[in-house]
């Protein structure tokens, strides 16, 4: 994984369609959480519009400390520039109950910050990074985020989640390869309240099975009643297995009194089972 980006951009219709949508704004806000979309998308407009671009990430409690410093070790890397700027969506009650809708609460929260830091740039439009497809999952955030006129430059130009990866690959970033990691929130079950104790007790979890050598693609869920799920890919199932006592310690250590082994591999949004949507698809290993 490079250091440093290259300089020739990938020759791509959709990469050269993006790059020209970018090209032609007055500047740009990008919703940045150092995630191999946001990094593209942010990393292209400041190719294409220099300090006219400014990469934005939102602070809260349901973003692991770990992934603040990675956005934040990206930036400098990259010579974005870059503003941390704080969101309070834990104190809406509604996202705090953790429904079905809970992501509607989270963008609307985000993306008022990010329309704020917009107008006072002059009132540059609010980019997110979107890619064809998330269009097909449950994410109700996206409605409300184009509802507030946030615009998803990488849906326009055709991007799918692998034109992203290959895009970044090419250029280097050190995101190409980056497992998806969505905010903590979605580690607790739908019903179980979002708090600040809570998110931590989940973070706190996977640090330490990050430590024990777990890596990729894997999840502690939140299942309600102190009670863990791990996810993990399919090839490390057995491993996970054969550690179950220590395992089971260190999620105790975190703050969960049981813990359990879900027999299936990591699968995103595997909590979205329990909304009658079509099966969410087993991650390819």
């Amino acid at each position: 994984m490079a250091d440093r980006p290259v300089s020739r951009l990938p020759d791509t219709p959709k990469v050269a369609a993006l790059r020209g949508a970018l090209a032609s704004l007055p500047g740009a806000v990008v919703a940045y959480s150092g995630g191999v979309d946001s990094s593209l998308l942010a990393y292209l407009a400041h190719r294409e519009l220099g300090e006219r671009a400014i990469a934005v990430t939102a602070d809260s409690a349901s973003l692991a400390r770990s992934e603040l410093a990675d956005a934040r070790a990206q930036a400098a890397r990259l010579g974005m520039r870059h503003r941390v700027v704080t969101t309070g969506e834990l104190d809406d009650e509604r996202y705090s109950a953790n429904g079905a809708d809970r992501c509607r609460f989270c963008k609307e929260a985000l993306v008022s910050v990010l329309n704020a830091v917009a107008a006072e740039a002059g009132d540059w439009p609010v980019l997110l990074g979107v890619n064809t497809d998330d269009l097909g999952d449950h994410r109700p955030g996206q409605s409300a985020a184009r509802r507030m006129g946030a615009r998803f430059p990488m849906v326009d130009a055709g991007l799918s989640k692998d034109d992203v990866r290959d895009a970044a690959r090419g250029l280097g970033l050190p995101t190409s390869d980056k497992p998806a990691s969505a905010c903590l929130s979605s580690r607790l079950a739908y019903g179980v309240p979002v708090t600040r104790e809570a998110l931590r007790r989940v973070e706190d979890a996977e640090d330490a099975l990050r430590r024990a050598g777990f890596g990729g693609r894997f999840r502690v869920r939140d299942q309600g009643g102190d009670l863990a799920r791990i996810e993990v890919e399919a090839q490390d199932i057995a491993r996970a297995a054969e550690r179950a006592s220590e395992i089971a310690a260190l999620l105790k250590g975190a703050g969960f009194r049981y813990v359990t082994l879900d027999l299936e591999p990591y699968r995103q949004g595997s909590h979205n089972a329990v909304l009658g949507l079509p099966r969410v698809r087993v991650a390819a290993t």
